[in-house]
């Protein structure tokens, strides 16, 4: 193809682009917002409501950037985004709910520091690179225990919940619930046998449907995909977990204790982050809760994986029976591996020209991936479909 014909299909994608008011965003994340949301945060920028969650309420002459984390207004926001993670989300009010920093990633560090028992092994459920970071974090702090895998067939199933004597006496049994590398998913949250804490990451699914947390001992998710921004995680504790952490061993705020003594306020929190939190949250709430949204990405989801599964030149990654709805990953099928690798470029180049974006796969597995969270539009989906379908006719 010469460099003319090149530049040419170029300015013609971009001129077919503008005319819509945004790409279809298909990225893992950071995910795309409800436009309300972006509304509602944008107001607050520029003068923040008290109470924030009032549209009607006074304004306070302050961004939401510049008031301070121990303000009756910020207050209401941490109290307000609390409560909605009880009774959208479905957290337990047996348990303590946090926003903390760090990502999922300093949770890998600060379950086994706070939850690790001497003399005790840690269990971990190997589901993908997420897990296996977090098995790297725990094998710091003592003995792991991985007691179920799906290494051997690349990842491309959830495998079958461990027997309760494989984490029986452990300090705790972790979990990740939703793979978006592999476009893997648990159906539900499974039961623990005996007391063993249940330690979910839950970052790309909660929100999207209805899970049984009640099962869970500790909970964390970076709200980045479902629920808000990156920079805000999400956790929820049992409280009386709490009391039973090794707090002598740990420093002060990687204490699970620290923060929930000062509910979210232990250091100066993300104020902002927060906010958009509690603002999604009562957007879920506006569109019939988790029930709502089970049903809307339910429909996502099942639109891109009958496509898939009729394909002939694409084909999805993950088994059947262990299908995520959030992360849908895919390949190109009937070539070798360098055919394969330069035949996916070239796809995923010619969606981007049409305004599908975030469609390449993690950099580990290769291939496609559709992240459709929440907030993103059924016709988006639509439109990825016909558009794949009219490559796959002329290819």
């Amino acid at each position: 193809m010469s460099t003319r014909y090149q530049l040419h299909t170029t300015w013609a994608s971009l001129e077919r682009m503008a005319t819509r008011s945004k790409p279809y965003n298909f990225s893992a994340g950071p995910a795309i917002l409800p436009p309300v949301v972006f509304e509602r945060a944008a107001d607050a920028i520029r003068d923040l409501r008290s109470p924030p969650h009032l549209r009607d309420a006074p304004r306070t002459g302050l961004s939401v950037l510049e008031i301070s984390h121990r303000s009756p207004s910020f207050g209401s926001i941490v109290h307000r985004a609390e409560t909605l993670c009880h009774t959208v989300l479905g957290v337990p009010t047996t348990h303590q709910v946090l926003f903390l920093q760090g990502g999922a990633s300093l949770q890998f560090a600060m379950v086994p520091l706070n939850l690790g028992q001497p003399d005790h092994a840690s269990c971990y459920i190997d589901t993908g690179i997420w897990s296996k970071k977090a098995i790297v974090e725990a094998k710091l702090q003592g003995e792991v225990h991985v007691v179920a895998t799906s290494t051997p067939s690349g990842y491309d199933r959830i495998p079958p919940f461990p027997a309760a004597r494989t984490y029986a006496n452990s300090s705790y049994l972790h979990l990740t619930t939703n793979n978006t590398i592999y476009g893997t998913e648990y159906s539900d949250i499974p039961t623990v046998d005996g007391d063993v804490p249940l330690v979910v990451d839950c970052s790309s699914h909660i929100g999207s449907r209805p899970l049984n947390l009640d099962n869970v001992a500790l909970g964390y998710a970076g709200a980045q995909k479902n629920l808000g921004p990156s920079g805000v995680t999400l956790v929820f504790v049992r409280k009386d977990l709490i009391d039973r952490c090794a707090h002598d061993r740990v420093p002060h705020i990687l204490r699970y204790a620290t923060h929930a003594k000062q509910p979210s306020l232990y250091n100066t929190p993300n104020t902002f982050g927060i906010m958009v939190l509690m603002f999604v949250l009562e957007w879920i709430e506006q569109q019939g809760g988790l029930t709502g949204m089970a049903a809307s990405n339910g429909a996502k989801a099942t639109r891109l994986y009958e496509y898939l599964d009729s394909s002939q030149l694409f084909s999805a990654y993950a088994q059947p029976e262990s299908r995520s709805q959030m992360n849908v990953v895919w390949n190109l099928d009937g070539m070798a591996s360098q055919e394969r690798t330069t035949a996916t470029a070239r796809f995923i180049q010619a969606a981007e020209n049409e305004g599908f974006v975030g469609l390449k796969g993690h950099r580990s597995l290769g291939g496609c991936r559709a992240s459709m969270y929440n907030a993103f539009p059924a016709e988006g989906v639509d439109a990825l479909v016909a558009f794949m379908a009219e490559y796959e006719r002329t290819a």
